[in-house]
């Protein structure tokens, strides 16, 4: 994974906040590499991080799979139909065309960082810019990290990576120690 945004996708009205979305859903944006990770792997982290069967309340909170090609589009409906064949259910999630992507509002990007105080004053240090820290593949691992994906064996493999300092190394891997 490169980066992640978070944001709305699938409806027609233009520039949709958060107080007025209008007919999109929330949505994720993930960029990747697909030397490091493929879209299949991608789509089994979706299908195992929440309940695909169960039916929306309302097209804001969807569950969806926005495609951009003919592939992706494949891949999405064979790993639904994996799904549904594994869990004996139908799968409520939407397989869609991705037809536009807007960036929620700043105070949205990177959830989980922003409420761990202490490393968010390590990232402001290193990213005073918004859109900076938003576009940053060190804060969306980070965030990734807070919000249970990936482990602590692996966090220690790439921690150096990230561009904290000691403190701020020490005080991530306590966090997501603590999390365990």
């Amino acid at each position: 994974m490169v980066r992640t945004r978070v944001g709305y996708a699938g409806g027609k009205k233009k520039d949709p906040t958060y107080y007025a979305m209008g007919d999109h859903t929330e949505s994720i944006q993930i960029e990747f590499d697909p030397r490091q990770i493929t879209y299949g792997d991608l789509l089994d982290v979706f299908w195992k991080t929440h309940n695909p069967c169960a039916q929306s309340c309302s097209r804001q909170y969807m569950s969806a799979i926005f495609y951009h090609d003919e592939e992706q589009k494949m891949s999405a409906l064979a790993t639904r139909d994996r799904e549904a064949a594994r869990r004996g259910a139908m799968i409520a999630t939407a397989i869609l065309p991705a037809a536009g992507f807007y960036q929620a509002e700043d105070y949205h990007q990177k959830y989980m960082l922003r409420h761990e105080r202490r490393l968010m004053r390590e990232f402001r240090s290193m990213y005073p810019n918004e859109s900076d820290f938003v576009r940053s593949t060190a804060a969306a691992r980070v965030n990734g990290y807070l919000g249970g994906n990936g482990s602590a064996a692996n966090l220690k493999k790439v921690i150096g990576n990230l561009g904290l300092s000691d403190t701020g190394r020490k005080l991530l891997e306590s966090v997501i120690t603590s999390h365990r």
